[in-house]
């Protein structure tokens, strides 16, 4: 879904990227908010709401791809992004992640078949990544250099990259293992 300028300036650019993350298929939370967001029909009316900020994206199984990245230009309030099994998710995408380069701290990106290490280089322009966790991308064939590349790109952040237990398409959907909880006061 390519970015609508006008909608962004009607509605803001967390209203319009929220939009897009569902109509795609992902969830997220606003700031200062326990619940996610799952369904477009439950998002508040525009008018007379006060101005909310998307804290956490969860990109599990969405439709995801590189022209609706744009959609993060403007948010500034985005801690914590988990892409697993996005399908349409490549390299491309990844360069725009850095309009979030002011905010991001934690990021994961799982069983993701069309990420190389081409795309992960891009993340260097994360300079408030604290965490980065990495599974299941097929395309990356030496996890280790991966992780050792990554973190002379980012000093300041952990890397994990554990081996896949398998895979399968009886596997897809499988979980990943749990990452370390982000440093915002113990949310998930």
């Amino acid at each position: 879904m390519r970015v609508d300028a006008d909608r962004i300036n009607d509605v803001g650019p967390d209203r319009a990227c929220a939009e897009w993350l569902l109509r795609c298929g992902a969830h997220f939370r606003w700031r200062s908010q326990p619940d996610w967001q799952k369904d477009y029909n439950t998002l508040s009316p525009i008018t007379g709401r006060k101005k909310q900020y998307i804290e956490e994206i969860n990109a599990d199984n969405a439709a995801l791809m590189d022209i609706g990245f744009h959609h993060f230009k403007g948010l500034s309030s985005v801690r914590k992004i988990r892409f697993h099994y996005c399908g349409y998710l490549e390299d491309p995408a990844l360069v725009y992640l850095s309009y979030l380069s002011h905010c991001l701290e934690w990021l994961e990106i799982s069983s993701c078949g069309n990420i190389t290490m081409v795309g992960l280089r891009h993340l260097a322009s994360l300079t408030h990544l604290k965490e980065l966790h990495l599974y299941d991308l097929p395309e990356i064939e030496d996890r280790d250099a991966c992780v050792r590349e990554l973190q002379q790109l980012l000093p300041g952040c952990h890397v994990t990259f554990p081996p896949p237990r398998g895979r399968s398409n009886a596997n897809k959907n499988k979980e990943p293992p749990p990452a370390p909880t982000p440093p915002h006061g113990g949310k998930k």
